[in-house]
């Protein structure tokens, strides 16, 4: 039988732990997926593809506002889709930006995979242009985030501009960029190709052994030095994408003489990067922030 004063410690123990902070349990998808879905202000089609349209959220003002293009992530899977970023993006347009989300065909949709998932991001970006056209968009102060599979897409628009005009990616006159944002970006498509379930072999249509020229049009890693900032985000309890993919990152593109940062939050695993509710939070909304130039007001 336990002694009296063992039972108290016991129960000082379990009373300790009980008001141990939430952090101590990450964030899941399911979290992340149950946030609250704020509508876009407008869902407007960049192609004639079913998946080809964005969710365009403009913050008070008359403008001309910065625009943030967003790109979700999801393992390049069909199954995740952009109404999960809603309340990311939502977050972002009040604290003073535009933001343009993007939907694009990926594994498992008709016409996803390669070419189609690289060039739905790409066109849609581009139709940035046209939105500016209509909206009070400025576009000297574009900026693109995105998160683990969409982190590797933001990395990867940055770099199209590398592209030569063989490939089925290129594009004449991509939209210029002021910086680029990663959150859980995978940068090594190679190094990562197990991950994910496969998903990357299943993109690009083969191993990197299989289809080495595919992966070195879409490996951000493979397409440095950039030439525009890059601040990569990453958290070092993730379990999806390695802390690995950012630091390996960050030291090539240094010695390749590219402005980049890594900044690595200790408590946060993958999906913090993208909860509004998050300790996190202003982290990433500084980092939005800090790179157009200039504190945007919140209204």
């Amino acid at each position: 039988m336990m002694s009296k004063s063992i039972l108290t410690s016991f129960s000082v123990a379990l009373l300790l732990l009980a008001t141990l902070p939430a952090c101590a349990q990450n964030l899941r998808f399911g979290d992340i997926d149950k946030l609250p879905k704020p509508k876009a202000d407008a869902r407007i089609a960049y192609g004639k593809d079913p998946l080809q349209f964005g969710d365009l959220r403009l913050p008070a003002g008359r403008g001309p506002h910065p625009v943030v293009i967003v790109i979700h992530g999801g393992c390049w899977l069909a199954e995740y889709n952009l109404e999960h970023l809603s309340a990311f993006s939502d977050a972002l347009t009040k604290a003073g930006v535009a933001t343009w989300s993007l939907e694009y065909r990926r594994v498992g949709s008709p016409g996803g995979g390669w070419p189609g998932t690289f060039q739905d991001v790409a066109q849609g970006a581009d139709y940035v242009r046209e939105l500016a056209k209509k909206y009070p968009l400025d576009l000297s102060r574009v900026i693109v985030i995105g998160h683990s599979a969409g982190g590797h897409l933001a990395l990867w628009l940055a770099a199209r501009k590398k592209l030569p005009k063989t490939s089925e990616l290129y594009t004449a006159h991509p939209l210029p960029l002021q910086g680029v944002i990663s959150l859980a970006g995978v940068t090594d498509l190679a190094k990562f190709a197990p991950g994910c379930g496969g998903a990357i072999v299943k993109m690009l249509g083969g191993t990197p052994e299989e289809m080495p020229a595919r992966y070195q049009q879409t490996s951000p890693i493979e397409l440095l030095p950039l030439g525009i900032p890059q601040h990569l985000i990453n958290g070092a309890r993730d379990r999806i994408v390695p802390l690995e993919q950012g630091t390996g990152y960050e030291s090539a593109a240094k010695k390749k003489g590219d402005q980049v940062k890594l900044t690595v939050l200790e408590n946060a695993a993958h999906f913090e990067l993208v909860s509004p509710q998050a300790a996190e939070w202003p982290v990433i909304q500084d980092a939005v922030l800090t790179m157009l130039s200039r504190k945007i007001q919140e209204k």
